[in-house]
């Protein structure tokens, strides 16, 4: 399975073997004992002329045994003049920085800013550690002949980051490390097949949080129809596998605070039922729980961090498949809200499955918001491609509080309108509504169904069709499942609402 290497952090002393790191600007600026170690290296201009090398930012000059050191290699890293976003430029160099590193056995990063940047070493070197432990992901689980060329080479497997510092380091990075662990197990379940993920073993492995203290409730098909979830129950009803739904309770904040909720769509696979999809990719409909993925991911990472907040995640999960028993396109459903839905197309099963999910969570929790996650529409795919998730929202300081999230991580939303001349379009002449609008708007009028079950509660829905599965890879992340959402929403509960 995945290697992750060791991390640690340790005063800053000038190593005297294996392989060393330093950090330098456009400018070939150095500070510190990266200063002193470059000082040492016997004609380290002429190298760095030869190489061409300007310090460019995301350029490495690798010097295998330099003269005058006795350790095996240097890289010297360049940073540019901090022309990137800052918010998440130490985390993509730390990605970039191990994917320079390689194979090494061990390495050490000499946490000395360049004298060009005014940039807090501690946040740096813990910046730097979570872009590589979130490189370093693999998936590879099922691979009985494991060759070179599948491999990443971000295999390190050990990680010393070496500044004055290195308590409040350790301290610090506490709190990405779980960060870490929740988007790895945000990944692991994205990736994972369908045949092995299925709704009642989705369920289980969500139970696990019960070691971090995180309260679990598993919802079976009898509990489902007992307290009236006709739209969740509807979309697996054609399914050998039974649906459920997965309450997490973590109660980290004062007794009486009112919870956050994140809520995440868990269709295990999705043929698109008897609206049958193309056959073309449906293999990657295995992701079609995403949503649900980054929930768990987030409520572990909330857990062990010991955040201060009453949190409250939950999944709805279904497998959607052609079968006899299947729903068909005309059939009328009534949700948990009590509002009727006619299904136009069994593809549009997302929101049925939410809709029913998130009635459920502001009717029982009376949460202080509801944040919903769902790789609900390719139409989101046509507006915004892979580099955002799209934002529908009744809230703006939630909107905005999610934006600024965004910026902060690299996660980053777009928010697209919600209005009722678009309500009007999943109006249906047999029922309530019906559960597609038809082709224009598709992803607006998917989130005008979501908000007719949400009760006035402030909320938002993020689609995450283009950024939770077979999403664009980068420096910190080279995997088909990119535990997309773990790390904005964290953020949003660290920044806002703990107390």
């Amino acid at each position: 399975m995945t290697s992750i290497p060791k991390i640690a952090f340790s005063k800053t002393s000038l190593p005297d073997s294996g392989t060393v790191v330093v950090l330098t600007d456009s400018r070939l600026g150095f500070s510190g004992n990266a200063k002193k170690l470059i000082g040492k290296i016997k004609n380290f201009e002429r190298i760095t002329k030869a190489a061409k090398f300007t310090g460019k930012a995301g350029s490495a000059l690798s010097i295998p045994a330099p003269h005058g050191t006795d350790i095996d290699r240097l890289i010297v890293f360049g940073l540019g003049r901090g022309e990137g976003d800052p918010a998440t430029e130490w985390v993509k160099t730390g990605g970039q920085v191990l994917g320079k590193i390689g194979a090494a056995e061990k390495a050490a990063i000499l946490v000395d800013v360049p004298p060009g940047l005014d940039d807090d070493p501690v946040k740096a070197a813990v910046d730097m550690a979570l872009g590589a432990r979130l490189r370093a992901y693999t998936f590879d689980r099922y691979k009985t002949k494991k060759k070179s060329e599948d491999d990443n080479g971000d295999c390190a497997g050990a990680l010393s980051y070496l500044l004055d510092k290195d308590s409040d380091a350790k301290k610090a990075w506490k709190a990405h490390e779980a960060l870490a662990e929740g988007v790895d197990i945000a990944r692991d379940l994205v990736n994972e097949p369908s045949n092995v993920l299925y709704p009642e073993e989705f369920a289980k492995r969500a139970a696990r949080l019960v070691d971090n203290d995180v309260e679990v409730e598993i919802l079976d098909e009898k509990a489902l129809r007992k307290i009236g979830m006709g739209a969740l129950l509807g979309v697996g009803q054609g399914s050998e596998k039974e649906s459920r739904v997965v309450v997490m309770r973590w109660n980290g904040g004062k007794k009486n605070d009112k919870p956050v909720a994140f809520i995440g769509k868990g269709v295990t696979f999705d043929t698109g039922g008897i609206s049958i999809k193309p056959a073309g990719s449906m293999e990657d409909m295995k992701g079609d729980m995403a949503g649900a993925a980054c929930v768990v991911g987030l409520m572990h990472t909330l857990a062990v961090r010991k955040a201060k907040v009453n949190a409250i995640g939950v999944i709805g999960l279904a497998e959607n498949m052609p079968d006899g028993k299947a729903q068909r396109p005309g059939d009328i459903v009534t949700s948990l809200s009590g509002q009727t839905i006619e299904i136009i197309n069994t593809d549009a099963e997302g929101r049925l499955v939410l809709g029913d999910v998130l009635w459920y969570t502001q009717d029982k929790y009376k949460p202080q918001f509801m944040v919903n996650l769902a790789t609900l529409t390719g139409a989101v795919l046509v507006a915004l491609g892979q580099e955002y998730a799209g934002l529908f929202s009744n809230n703006n300081e939630l909107s905005d509080r999610l934006t600024a999230a965004g910026v902060a991580t690299g996660e980053r939303v777009w928010r697209l309108p919600l209005d009722p001349a678009y309500d009007k379009m999943i109006d249906s002449k047999f029922a309530d509504m019906k559960n597609t609008g038809g082709r224009h708007g598709g992803s607006i009028t998917a989130a005008q169904f979501l908000q007719r079950h949400v009760n006035g509660t402030p909320w938002a829905h993020l689609d995450i069709a283009g950024t939770g599965m077979g999403s664009l890879q980068n420096d910190i992340n080279k995997s088909w499942g990119s535990g997309w959402g773990v790390r904005l929403l964290d953020r949003l509960v660290a920044d806002h609402y703990e107390g």
